[in-house]
């Protein structure tokens, strides 16, 4: 499967100049959005409804969402991605959520090693606009209102994808937020990944480069002066209950998160 990526790691070149739309939209965030709309959200939802969005169109149409951002300022610096390249998949992908984005660009970065689908909130696939989209991936859709039928849905539909070889990403947190909290960071993704006696694998991200916004939700501020960084960590198999390795992974996130925030303060 095509990749702009190669080799563990990802670093966004240095370009200067932002694009004319940019200056259209009189430099507000809404030249990034109405890019990003108009080029893949529009774009690829009539590649669904013409059903022709594949595997490959997801990869190239979540790339292309990583050049966009790049093109109105945004840089990736992406580590580990020979994690994913292990052969005792599948897995369960556990990560933190602080943005629209990482919705956006992790499917380009981890389909292609591997068939993936999300965990998401069933509101996600209902819409007329995005829904299209995310029904055509079969993600496990939750509603986040009773969380033991949640759980019993992650488990029950996750525990089947998963014996498919489709691997799960997941974000524990109920919500997209910039503030990383690890007592609402839930344990979901260890116990599915203990019932179907598949590995882990962590991801700490920090993407509030994409504000999240108070207009319209998930299409916030931009923060050109953050980087964003994805770092995938090694996999992890859980033991017994998973106690030690959700901590494993809470750790993770919360060290990167630490040194990556000092990094944009020092910047």
């Amino acid at each position: 499967m095509e990749s702009i990526f190669s080799g563990d790691s990802y670093e966004s070149s240095t370009k200067k100049g932002l694009p004319f739309i940019h200056y259209l939209f009189l430099g507000t965030r809404w030249g990034m959005y109405f890019t990003f709309i108009k080029d893949i959200v529009f774009r690829y939802r009539r590649e669904v409804i013409d059903g022709n969005y594949d595997d490959q169109q997801w990869v190239k149409s979540s790339q292309e969402s990583l050049q966009i951002v790049e093109r109105f300022g945004g840089r990736f610096v992406i580590r580990g991605m020979d994690n994913l390249k292990g052969e005792d998949g599948p897995y369960v992908i556990i990560a933190n959520h602080m943005s629209t984005l990482e919705t956006a660009v992790l499917p380009g970065i981890v389909r292609p090693h591997m068939p993936v689908t999300f965990v998401v909130k069933r509101k996600l696939t209902e819409g007329n606009v995005f829904g299209h989209i995310m029904r055509s991936r079969d993600p496990i859709a939750v509603d986040r209102v009773n969380p033991r039928e949640d759980l019993a849905t992650v488990l029950k539909e996750g525990e089947e994808k998963l014996k498919k070889g489709i691997s799960i990403i997941i974000f524990p947190q109920s919500t997209r937020t910039a503030e990383f909290r690890p007592e609402r960071f839930n344990s979901l993704g260890i116990k599915l990944a203990i019932r179907a006696g598949v590995n882990v694998i962590p991801i700490a991200l920090k993407t509030d480069f994409w504000g999240e916004g108070s207009i319209i939700r998930g299409f916030g501020r931009i923060s050109r002066k953050k980087k964003i960084h994805i770092e995938i960590g090694s996999p992890i198999a859980p033991q017994g209950r998973g106690k030690n390795e959700h901590q494993e992974i809470v750790d993770f996130i919360q060290s990167r998160l630490n040194t990556w925030e000092k990094e944009d303060n020092a910047g």
